[in-house]
C-alpha cells in the first residue's frame, strides 16, 4: 500500500508490479464502486504481471482509507442495497472536478515511481472507474496512449468529451447496461471525433461481469475482458 499527496491529503492507493529489476510501464487502474478489496488487488496483480505497473487509488480517500465503508465478503443481491446506501453518496461528491484534481495526482506519481518506464501510460476502469477513465485520458491526451472500461457508464459526458480523446480506446458493456441502439450511437460519436476505438457489448452479461466477488460476475466474460486489455496494452506501451 501506498500513499499518493493529493491536492486534498493523501490517497492510498495498492500497487503491483512485476519482481524482476527493469522498469515497467505504468497502468492506472480505476476501481468500481465498491473500491479496492482483495478482488481489485488480484486483478492489479495478474495484471502486473504480464510486465506493468499497475496502480490502483482509493477512489473515496476524502472519507477514509479503504475499504471506506464495511463491505461483506461476497457482495451478493442482498446485501447490494445497504451497501449502495452507503456509497451513493460517496459517488456523488466525487466532482469532475475532484476526478480531474486527483487524476492529475495519480499520474504525476504513477510517472515518478522508479520502477516505471518512461513514456505514456495506460489507464482502465470498471463500473464508475470506466467513467474516470474516460475523463483522465481526454484529461492527458499526451500522456495517455491507452484507455479502456467495462461496465461503465462511459459516455455519460457526452460527444463533446469524446473530441479531447487522442488514446487508443476499448470499451466492453454488459448487456443490460448497453442497447444494440445506444451502443450505435456511442460508436458513431466516438467516429465522429476521430477516436481509434473498440467497443463492444458482451452477450449475456450484466452489469459488473468482470467482478468474481459479485452475483454478476461471468467467467467467460472475464476472460473476454483481459483477451481484449493485454493485446491493447501491448499496441500501445513499450515494452509490455
Amino acid at each position: 500500500m501506498l500513499q499518493i499527496p493529493t491536492m486534498d491529503g493523501q490517497a492510498d492507493a495498492f500497487a503491483a508490479f512485476p519482481d524482476h529489476g527493469e522498469r515497467h510501464p505504468g497502468v492506472l487502474m480505476y476501481a468500481d464502486g465498491f473500491g479496492i478489496r482483495p478482488v481489485l488487488t488480484e486483478m492489479a496483480r495478474e495484471l502486473a504481471g504480464h510486465g506493468y505497473y499497475v496502480l490502483v487509488p482509493n477512489l473515496f480517500y476524502r472519507h477514509g482509507p479503504a475499504p471506506v465503508i464495511e463491505l461483506p465478503e461476497h457482495i451478493g443481491e442482498e446485501a447490494r442495497p445497504a451497501v449502495f446506501a452507503q456509497l451513493m453518496p460517496l459517488i456523488e461528491a466525487h466532482t469532475i472536478e475532484r476526478v480531474l484534481r486527483d487524476a492529475d495526482a495519480y499520474l504525476r506519481f504513477l510517472t515518478d515511481r522508479p520502477e516505471v518506464s518512461a513514456g505514456p501510460v495506460a489507464v482502465t476502469g470498471y463500473c464508475i472507474g470506466g467513467l474516470l477513465a474516460m475523463r483522465t485520458a481526454a484529461a492527458h491526451p499526451g500522456q495517455v496512449a491507452a484507455v479502456a472500461g467495462f461496465h461503465g457508464p462511459v459516455g455519460a459526458d457526452g460527444p463533446d468529451s469524446l473530441a479531447k480523446l487522442t488514446a487508443q480506446v476499448y470499451l466492453g458493456h454488459a448487456e443490460t447496461d448497453m442497447t444494440p441502439e445506444a451502443l450505435g450511437e456511442l460508436n458513431q460519436a466516438l467516429d465522429a471525433a476521430g477516436v481509434d476505438h473498440t467497443s463492444e457489448i458482451y452477450p449475456g452479461t450484466v452489469h459488473g461481469f468482470t467482478m468474481s466477488d459479485t452475483d454478476a460476475f461471468n467467467p467467460a466474460a472475464m476472460q473476454l475482458h483481459w483477451d481484449r486489455l493485454l493485446p491493447l496494452l501491448g499496441r500501445t506501451l513499450a515494452n509490455g
